[in-house]
């Protein structure tokens, strides 16, 4: 009983009954909330701490910023539920919020899209170079099946792409990124598309802030090459794969287009079958699987990207118990 009293005593509260209605249509900073509601940052601040202590709201920092959102389970999810479902569309309060909410959103947007326009010519640039993001898309849902997921993750989330186009096939999502500009425009286009079990978070991908065997799918979409360090970010990323669980890597074979490392900060040309594959056994995955994309073109191979998809599985204990035993007898 006494969870549900403290949470019914949070919300009991005009003001943070207006911040359930502005979170209710996506992740918001304080400031934002200090913009709509009209009030001081010290007291908006305060009503989130209430809410946060109280289960309603989820916290997540993002370097010097924080956005707040709905939780998303658990007894503080069902009362926010609830209690949003009561709102009243001629409330006069809530209108002139959500109006003033639009306001913050056309700055984001104007944001997100000055940054994307910056960034826009250098992907022009990549894409020209592989098979249409369609049929690279495309072939990664073959690969995952038609199965329904519990959990995804995707690492290097960037637009956010990936939680749209396993949106459909996930229960729960989330996209991590180091790049504040990249998560805000994610956050839009998930906006955009009605995901609201989609959300994406500031996370450092050598080190997730995540318990082991969290996740049924993660996806790696063309992250790798970026890295100092690709295998360790495998490793850590398995780390979070449950058993049963599907990851999928989506990056470029070998090749010799320089001009992407001096250009476009790509830290490795493309990757072996070899190299990823013994990456994905060593970090514990099996059944791995590898496909290759080339580019539809009458030109040399050489001047163009070949995408490979590889996908591997983490072993069900049942599975991993008898590979250990048919290896002990073998050994005997």
């Amino acid at each position: 009983m006494e969870p549900l009293v403290t949470a019914l005593r949070a919300i009991s509260e005009p003001t943070r009954l207006r911040i359930l209605s502005l979170l209710s249509r996506g992740e918001l900073t304080v400031s934002e909330l200090v913009n709509v509601l009209g009030q001081s940052q010290p007291r908006v601040s305060r009503h989130i701490k209430l809410l946060a202590s109280a289960g309603i709201v989820e916290r997540l920092p993002e370097g010097t910023w924080v956005f707040y959102r709905l939780a998303d389970q658990g007894l503080g999810q069902q009362v926010a539920q609830s209690v949003i479902s009561l709102f009243s569309k001629q409330e006069q309060v809530l209108a002139r919020d959500l109006e003033r909410l639009e306001s913050v959103k056309h700055a984001r947007i104007h944001a997100a899209d000055t940054y994307f326009a910056e960034v826009a010519k250098d992907w022009a640039q990549i894409r020209s170079l592989h098979l249409s993001e369609g049929s690279v898309e495309a072939a990664l849902c073959a690969a995952a099946g038609n199965r329904q997921f519990k959990s995804m993750l995707d690492i290097g989330t960037g637009t956010g792409r990936m939680l749209e186009v396993f949106g459909a096939q996930t229960d729960r999502a989330t996209g991590i990124d180091l790049s504040h500009a990249m998560l805000n425009l994610a956050r839009l286009n998930l906006e955009k598309s009605d995901l609201p079990h989609c959300s994406v978070r500031h996370s450092d991908l050598y080190n997730l802030p995540f318990e082991t065997a969290k996740f049924d799918l993660i996806t790696i979409h063309q992250v790798l090459h970026y890295l100092d360090e690709p295998k360790t970010a495998l490793a850590e990323a398995a780390r979070a794969l449950a058993p049963g669980g599907l990851m999928a890597i989506v990056d470029f074979a070998p090749h010799q287009l320089e001009f992407l490392r001096e250009q476009h900060a790509h830290r490795r040309l493309g990757f072996t079958d070899g190299e990823v594959e013994s990456w994905m056994r060593t970090a514990g995955l099996g059944k791995i699987t590898h496909t290759a994309l080339r580019p539809d073109t009458s030109e040399t191979h050489t001047n163009h990207l070949t995408v490979k998809i590889w996908t591997g599985e983490r072993a069900l204990a049942s599975e991993s118990s008898s590979q250990s035993k048919a290896l002990e007898e073998s050994e005997t």
